[in-house]
């Protein structure tokens, strides 16, 4: 029996965004949060290197903009990163203010170095549990909020849209439900469980691109997937990931070989962007028979600093028999992050009215073609926060019948997942692409998973070059015409390239 409930605003997601908007929102009206399976079940919690900020004495807002937009290669808004920047130290200090936390030295707050960063300005909390211990935080402020409800184990299945067309609602599966709002976010985080390897967990299917697509909405950069170089690498096991921060304090990687070949391809080695580093793996395990492997290798590291500093990583490696001081653990490239999304501005507006996105699941150009690594956690946070302030401007919730977005049956999962490894990976071309794209369209891709997963292969069949996440072995350049330009598409207008709005 479909049940109704109404609020002032609907939540879709409980990871980072999702809950620091709802704190936000909180103070406002009635705020549901709806997520999938377990609240504390998201990206976020499984975020393991830290969240980059300017918080440090040789650090500066401007060395964070600019590696922000040097990692994004040509394609990051300036006008969005400077807010992260900008916003990124004060979101710390909140973090602070509510109980996190973070590591420290007897100096201060503990800073490391990942890939890309001109500073040590990654902040850790427990070694290696840094999204779990901000979720937490979050959440648990959250639960003394009364006018924050939580429901959990309910799929959303399309938006709801007055007479209008503005979106006013979502509605559920499990437990069949309508909730009517005044204004709706999409919080659902990424997009890695349309690949057959990712770091990222079960309820990462592209839900809110999806969605969104399904209601009209506009999608942005989808092309743009970024695969984490380190992810361990053994038959039947999860594709968990092994941080880029194990690089950061100085682990090197080895080819099947055992030699290191990072040096000889990018002047910063290990601590090279994350498409480089991919990229450069997968063609050391092309050149090698199959089944081959790379090797994350940190023995050079003392014994008591790798436990220390890395207590979560240790204790998943142990139960394969990995002891982090002593071995070369086994690792291969897997989906990671989604830097394209649902197209939305500053104030996560997406191109339709009533409709919000941030997070992972939105497109504000902050991270260009490749994100610069613990730059997602801090996005969650400043953009969060900012979509929350928009949607309290919104006008009281409609009246009268809502209409559910158009919804097709679509591919199953199990379906779209070997078909993405194999035609929109690390490396991609026309042929595959079409290919796949072809394939997905005839098992049905206008509504779920698969609509985000035809979203990336029309956009990366569109971009006729190779750029950050994005290569086309049949484009390997960059292209001058393709130059600060960005892919959108909808279910009303095919793939284009157009300049984002300031």
């Amino acid at each position: 029996m479909l049940s109704e409930l109404s609020a002032d605003f609907v939540v879709v997601g409980s990871g980072i965004a999702g809950l620091r908007a709802a704190l936000a929102l909180g103070e406002c009206g009635r705020t549901l949060v709806l997520t999938k399976e377990a609240v504390a079940e998201s990206a976020t919690a499984y975020a393991q290197g830290g969240i980059a900020a300017a918080t440090g004495e040789d650090d500066t807002v401007a060395l964070h903009e600019h590696d922000t937009l040097a990692a994004g290669d040509g394609l990051g808004s300036p006008a969005a990163v400077r807010l992260l920047a900008e916003e990124g130290p004060a979101a710390i200090e909140e973090l602070l203010a509510w109980g996190a936390e973070f590591d420290r030295t007897p100096l201060g707050l503990a800073r490391t170095r990942e890939a890309a960063h001109s500073r040590s300005r990654i902040l850790h909390a427990h070694g290696d549990s840094t999204g779990r211990e901000i979720a937490a935080t979050l959440a648990r402020r959250a639960s003394g909020m009364p006018a924050i409800e939580f429901i959990a184990h309910g799929r959303a299945t399309s938006l709801l849209a007055d007479p209008q067309g503005r979106t006013a609602g979502v509605a559920c599966a499990d437990p069949p439900l309508e909730i009517r709002a005044r204004a709706v976010l999409l919080a659902t985080g990424g997009l890695g469980q349309l690949y057959a390897e990712t770091t990222n967990p079960a309820v990462a299917t592209g839900d809110g691109p999806g969605l969104a697509w399904s209601a009209g909405a506009i999608l942005a950069d989808m092309e743009f997937v970024q695969f984490h170089p380190t992810a361990l690498a053994l038959p039947h096991a999860p594709r968990f990931l092994l941080s880029e921060a194990l690089r950061g304090e100085g682990a090197v990687l080895r080819n099947p070989a055992g030699e290191r070949f990072l040096p000889a391809r990018h002047p910063a080695a290990e601590l090279a962007p994350r498409d480089v580093v991919a990229r450069a793996i997968w063609e050391e395990l092309s050149l090698a028979p199959a089944p081959a492997t790379c090797f994350l290798d940190a023995t050079a590291r003392p014994a008591d600093q790798l436990a220390a500093r890395f207590p979560r990583i240790a204790a998943t490696l142990a139960q394969f028999g990995f002891d982090l001081s002593r071995d070369w653990i086994p690792i291969r490239p897997a989906a990671h992050y989604a830097m394209g999304g649902i197209a939305t501005s500053l104030e996560g507006r997406t191109s339709l009215p009533g409709l919000f996105a941030a997070g992972e699941c939105a497109a504000t150009g902050v991270h260009g073609a490749n994100r610069l690594a613990s730059n997602s956690l801090l996005e969650g946070l400043v953009f969060g926060v900012r979509a929350a302030r928009a949607m309290a401007a919104e006008g009281p919730a409609p009246r009268g019948a809502l209409t559910p977005s158009a919804a097709a049956p679509a591919a199953p999962l199990e379906r779209i997942q070997p078909l993405m490894s194999r035609c929109a990976g690390i490396v991609r071309s026309a042929p595959a692409l079409r290919a796949g794209l072809e394939a997905l369209l005839a098992l049905g891709a206008d509504s779920g998973p698969a609509a985000a997963a035809a979203a990336i292969l029309r956009a990366a069949l569109a971009r006729e070059e190779s750029r950050g996440a994005h290569f086309r072995s049949d484009f390997p350049a960059p292209s001058p015409d393709l130059a600060g330009l960005h892919s959108f598409q909808s279910r009303a207008a095919a793939v284009h390239f157009l300049p984002l709005n300031p």
